[in-house]
């Protein structure tokens, strides 16, 4: 059996239609063509575009065995933050928990000023990748620059990884539209936590 120890869980909360799901799979597809076993399964309310959706993604060095959903994350990604109206977004998380959120506005702004406090402020980070998709897939669908974010934050697996997983789940222009989507969040990330190193 896994022990909670090893195994990195990610929640990912969006709306239908967001690739909630797909970024869970794309992230498992990452983490095991590094070399890790990894699972990814969605839970659904209502399959509707715009419902809430949440995805779940766990990555060990070892088998993994759970297959309830993740309850206390690691890392959380939020793809629409105005589901912090509707759904306990942030529950489970603990101190040392990383957060990625989309959206171009702070986390003030957005009221979640209080949990940006409660988080290590270099395990938190913000990209507007629902603009980033715009401007490289055409289509504002922040999944995968999301993952882009990911990978810059945690570490838990390369851009590289990332990457290739989306170019064998994309064909052609859209594959390639994604990967710079990715790229663009990523190096926003790492200007972001190289700003946390400089303060």
């Amino acid at each position: 059996m896994t022990t909670g120890g090893d195994v990195f869980s990610v929640r990912i909360h969006g709306r239908g239609g967001q690739g909630a799901v797909t970024a869970a799979e794309l992230l498992s597809v990452a983490a095991f063509a590094e070399g890790r076993h990894a699972q990814a399964f969605p839970t659904f309310g209502s399959e509707r575009t715009g419902a809430p959706v949440v995805a779940f993604c766990r990555i060990d060095e070892r088998p993994i065995r759970l297959h309830e959903p993740i309850t206390h994350p690691d890392a959380l990604i939020v793809q629409d933050p105005t589901l912090v109206h509707q759904v306990d977004l942030f529950a489970g998380i603990g101190s040392g928990g990383y957060l990625v959120v989309n959206t171009s506005s702070t986390l003030d702004a957005l009221g979640l000023g209080d949990l940006a406090l409660r988080l290590d402020p270099r395990r938190v980070v913000t990209v507007a990748a629902t603009e980033i998709a715009r401007e490289h897939v055409g289509r504002p669908v922040p999944n995968v620059p999301l993952l882009g974010a990911f990978a810059a934050l945690t570490g838990q697996v390369s851009l590289a990884a990332v990457c290739d997983a989306v170019r064998e789940r994309f064909p052609a222009e859209l594959g390639e539209g994604n990967v710079r989507a990715a790229e663009v969040a990523h190096e926003q990330v790492l200007e972001q936590l190289r700003t946390y190193a400089d303060a």
